[in-house]
């Protein structure tokens, strides 16, 4: 039983739009590992339902990325999750004057039909070499044979573009299903009265929302108000932080490109977005590690301090615990997003505990197991 989500995504404006038929056509095709040149990948194996829609296969360093079809390439980017991600807007120019919205890192894909249509065709992930080579694999189906031309008219066959634009429609109205947004997580059951908040916790909320004592709600605050329901923990906003290169994975991949982030996008040839990638959605952050648009943290904790370090003087501060040396240089150095990075104070052992904390109230209910 598909249940859908109530239609509070930009990219599905009416409930009609989210249909219950082509969603359980897109479960299918989610899960369907033969839409991959060796039959070894599907959408599931980078974004597994049993671990917070993220990839969990690699181990080490290579848990960074996720591994090719080909069992042999590795991306240079953390694959996101795609739990709630249907909310996110398409790409667009905000009122403040910051670029927004989109999907993957760099905001190329518009909607989740068009990020749907990337994977399959890119040969570090699941390879195939056409979109007539999909079809083909489409044909190979009897349920597709099927489901297709009721679903999307008698001739979806007859065009290798309309049918591969018919499966990433699918694809993208099981994304609209509340399987991947519940809001269940214990944040969520508190504000229903239903969970009552640890004192760290507590804390850790306050201090998320406060104005005064951190910044984290400039840009993982959607709504206007703290408390409000269904917040997304994102603005979706594009910044850059100040992540250093992921040096251990690029020595296993060969990369030496930097990555200029917002900049990759193909309608962005402004030098002054480079470096800057999108704000993600905090929902089960605390099991969707290692962390950052190249997957360099392994532990929701150094986050907490990388963050810390641009307000606090202290020696330890300007140590990542990961690794016991200074903090690496940002990839890329310009650009910095340091209004918003260095209007707090520094933050205390207690309070940065408190933070994840209350982070981990994020977690969608049936994640709460794979919390630490």
């Amino acid at each position: 039983m598909i249940t859908l989500l109530h239609p509070v995504t930009s990219n599905a404006e009416t409930m009609e739009e989210l249909q219950p038929e082509k969603a359980l056509l897109g479960q299918m095709l989610f899960f369907d590992t033969n839409l991959s040149r060796e039959r070894t990948q599907s959408c599931a194996t980078c974004h597994s339902p049993a671990n917070g829609f993220i990839d969990s296969r690699g181990t080490g360093t290579k848990a960074a990325v996720s591994l090719g079809d080909d069992s042999v390439s590795l991306g240079d980017r953390n694959t996101p999750t795609a739990a709630y991600a249907a909310f996110t807007p398409p790409f667009h120019l905000n009122k403040k004057g910051i670029f927004a919205g989109g999907f993957f890192w760099d905001g190329r894909a518009n909607t989740l039909l068009d990020q749907a249509k990337g994977p399959p065709l890119n040969p570090i992930e699941m390879n195939m070499p056409s979109e007539q080579a999909i079809l083909d694999r489409l044909l190979e189906n009897p349920e597709y044979l099927s489901r297709f031309p009721v679903l999307y008219g008698d001739t979806v066959f007859d065009d290798a573009t309309q049918a591969y634009n018919a499966m990433a429609d699918a694809i993208a109205q099981f994304e609209m299903t509340m399987l991947f947004a519940p809001f269940d997580s214990k944040y969520d059951r508190h504000l229903r009265g239903e969970y009552e908040l640890t004192t760290e916790e507590e804390l850790g909320m306050t201090l998320f929302f406060s104005q005064q004592f951190t910044n984290c709600n400039l840009c993982h605050q959607l709504k206007p108000l703290p408390g409000s329901t269904e917040e997304l923990f994102t603005n979706f906003e594009f910044h850059n932080i100040g992540v250093p290169e992921n040096r251990a994975l690029r020595a296993i991949t060969g990369v030496t490109a930097r990555d200029e982030g917002l900049f990759a996008h193909p309608d962005i040839n402004d030098t002054t977005q480079k470096g800057k990638f999108k704000t993600p959605s905090l929902r089960n952050i605390a099991v969707t590690g290692p962390y950052m648009h190249n997957g360099v943290f392994t532990d929701l904790l150094t986050v907490i301090r990388f963050y810390n370090k641009y307000n606090s003087r202290s020696a330890s501060a300007q140590v990542n615990p990961e690794t016991g040396l200074t903090w690496e240089p940002p990839e890329i150095a310009e650009n910095l997003s340091l209004e918003a990075l260095q209007t707090g104070p520094a933050l205390d052992e207690r309070r940065m505990q408190a933070l994840v904390a209350f982070l981990k109230t994020l977690t969608d209910q049936r994640y709460e197991h794979l919390l630490k």
